[in-house]
C-alpha cells in the first residue's frame, strides 16, 4: 500500500469519525449550559424545583448556540489543533477523533461517570498522542505549552473575576 492510497482511505472513514466526534462534543458540551441556565430558572423562580430536566426551549437554544458557536469559531480552533500542534494527514486525524469520541463518550454515558469534559483538552491530547506516536519531535511543544499555561490560568482568573462582580453587584443591588 501506498501512504497516498492509505492516507486516501483513511480520508474517507474521517467523515465517520468527524461526526461522531461532533455528536459526542454536542452529547457533553450542550448539557453544561442546559444544566447552568436550568439552574438560574429554578433559583429564579421561573421553574418548580422539582422539575430538574431542562424546558424544550433551552435544549434548542443550546443546540443552536452550540451549531452556531462552532460554525463561527470552530475553523480557529481547528487550524491551531488540526495544523500548529501536530500536522495531521487523515490518518492521524481519524485516529485522534476516534480516541477523542471514546474519551468524551465514555465520560458523557457510563454508569456513576457523567463527567462534564473538555472537548478541546480531550482533542489536544488526542493530537499530541498521535503526533507523539508518529515521532515525539514531530508534536511542537511550544504551541502545546502556550495552551496548557491558559488552561491552568483560565480557572483562577475567571474565579477571581467571579468574586468581583459578585462582590462589585451585591453593593449595587
Amino acid at each position: 500500500f501506498s501512504p497516498s492510497r492509505v492516507n486516501h482511505g483513511f480520508k474517507k472513514m474521517q467523515v465517520f469519525s468527524a461526526g461522531l466526534l461532533a455528536f459526542n462534543h454536542g452529547s457533553n458540551d450542550a448539557q453544561k449550559s442546559m444544566g447552568i441556565i436550568t439552574m438560574a430558572l429554578i433559583a429564579g423562580g421561573l421553574q418548580a424545583q422539582t422539575v430538574l430536566a431542562p424546558p424544550l426551549w433551552v435544549k434548542l437554544a443550546c443546540a443552536i448556540a452550540m451549531a452556531l458557536g462552532t460554525a463561527m469559531g470552530g475553523w480557529k480552533i481547528i487550524h491551531t489543533m488540526g495544523g500548529k500542534i501536530f500536522k495531521l494527514e487523515p490518518i492521524n486525524g481519524f485516529a485522534a477523533d476516534l480516541s477523542s469520541s471514546i474519551v468524551i463518550w465514555s465520560a458523557t454515558v457510563f454508569p456513576g461517570l457523567h463527567l462534564p469534559v473538555s472537548t478541546t483538552h480531550v482533542v489536544s491530547g488526542s493530537i499530541m498522542g498521535v503526533g507523539s506516536a508518529k515521532r515525539v519531535s514531530a508534536v511542537r511543544w511550544g504551541v502545546a505549552k502556550q495552551m496548557l499555561i491558559a488552561w491552568v490560568v483560565t480557572i483562577p482568573t475567571t474565579s477571581l473575576l467571579a468574586a468581583l462582580f459578585y462582590t462589585l453587584l451585591s453593593k449595587v443591588l
